[in-house]
């Protein structure tokens, strides 16, 4: 791995390439995708059952999808105890976080006759995709679910992959009870979204469908936004550093390396001022990484989408960190909190050298479930807001209503709507 500097041809390549990597690159999987959408919303169970055998293994009816009451208490002797007990806390300062987030309805009359306001109410149902698979991320369980209930969402349907005998994940399943889920599915894939969007006769449709997967799933979700509302289409993990002198080098790979383990896609990236820092991070990341299982994969990713970059100056540094908008950004500097005058695009910032990003996976309270690929520009966290609706309140006096009549039908014919123009004109005429 090379020190690139910022300004010179590298670091243009560098951003370029960063800025056009897209886990979307997905050959002919939206038609086998858009095969299966079909046929779950044309024949329902029968399709979503089919998929479930042939892709899963796992020959499923209506009789065995549900994960029982006995399956789940079977799940909490599987897991250990001290676990179980972290979970729980994480959950506590999940749901702590995330009431902070709360909104109410308001109401707001005038004396001249108008009254406006904002009624908030949750989604009625929700869908919570987790992946099966070797890997099992409970945490995702808990930052997808949590935040749902805070908002008072009424049913949290769970769907995830069963494996051949019909069993799940141990730990997904205390994790899903723990968070409150209140129905777990054993399905998965784009069969699964297709059930929570278009309904079955044994999943119902939900409202909003949530929770990572992979690109089956991902283009998936895509297909069936308009049908039901999606959070968004996560791409590769992502970690970005700003660094001066201060920062330790050995903190500093750890945190670089923590994200570039998930995926040959992540992206970790350390931009500072220091060259001496850049160095020791350099020398520290091919030391630490040696004793690791996924080191493999961690090399994959620092050499497709690592980067050292070497700036001027912390402004330059911000400046760089705003045009990539990433998932996850570190400032390791002297005074971490003058840099959020600077910020414009992250999904979580950690302030701090004792602020690491896995802080915020597991334990901190905000959601982990961030934008990716640049879209922290204009997406937000996971957060309660995602699981309500808005409904506008207007009540007009008739006096208030005829203080504005005549600017109503200007406006109206204005634009060729005479029938607008014309339900006013008919209140002014009775009088």
């Amino acid at each position: 791995m090379d020190i690139i500097r910022y300004g010179e041809e590298s670091g243009k390549s560098m951003l370029k390439r960063l800025l056009s990597r897209s886990q979307l690159e997905h050959g002919n999987a939206q038609g086998v995708v858009d095969d299966i959408l079909a046929d779950v919303k044309k024949n329902g169970d029968k399709a979503l059952f089919k998929y479930t055998e042939k892709f899963d293994g796992f020959k499923v009816s209506a009789d065995n999808i549900v994960v029982s009451r006995r399956e789940i208490n079977d799940a909490y002797e599987a897991v250990d105890k001290e676990l179980v007990a972290v979970m729980e806390k994480s959950a506590e300062r999940i749901a702590d976080f995330h009431n902070k987030q709360k909104i109410n309805s308001w109401l707001e009359p005038s004396e001249n006759g108008e009254m406006l306001g904002q009624l908030i109410r949750p989604m009625e149902s929700v869908g919570v995709y987790v992946p099966g698979g070797k890997a099992a991320y409970p945490s995702s369980v808990l930052m997808n679910i949590i935040p749902a209930k805070v908002a008072g969402v009424k049913n949290v349907i769970m769907t995830t992959p069963a494996n051949k005998d019909g069993k799940v994940n141990p730990h997904t399943i205390v994790a899903a009870d723990i968070a409150g889920a209140d129905v777990i599915y054993k399905c998965g894939g784009a069969q699964a979204i297709g059930a929570l969007a278009f309904g079955t006769e044994t999943i119902p449709r939900v409202d909003k469908i949530v929770g990572p997967g992979n690109i089956y799933v991902a283009l998936a979700k895509r297909s069936v936004y308009g049908y039901v509302n999606i959070d968004s289409v996560a791409g590769p993990s992502e970690i970005l550093v700003v660094a001066d002198e201060s920062a330790d080098p050995v903190f500093t790979a750890a945190d670089l390396i923590s994200q570039a383990e998930h995926d040959e896609l992540a992206s970790a990236i350390l931009i500072t001022t220091s060259e001496k820092l850049a160095r020791a991070v350099i020398e520290q990341i091919y030391k630490q990484t040696k004793g690791l299982e996924r080191k493999e994969i961690i090399h994959k990713s620092f050499d497709d989408y690592g980067a050292v970059v070497l700036v001027a100056s912390l402004d330059e540094a911000y400046d760089l960190a705003n045009k990539i908008a990433p998932e996850h950004m570190e400032v390791c500097v002297k005074e971490p909190f003058s840099a959020l005058s600077h910020i414009k695009n992250a999904g979580a910032i950690f302030l701090g050298h004792y602020s690491p990003e896995p802080l915020g996976d597991y334990m901190a309270g905000p959601n982990h479930v961030l934008p990716t690929g640049g879209t922290a520009r204009f997406f937000s966290p996971l957060s309660v807001d995602d699981y309500i609706k808005k409904s506008s309140i207007i009540s007009f006096s008739k006096e208030a209503l005829f203080a504005l009549g005549d600017d109503i039908m200007k406006f109206a014919n204005a634009e060729g709507l005479t029938g607008h123009a014309n339900s006013i004109r008919v209140r002014l005429d009775k009088e």
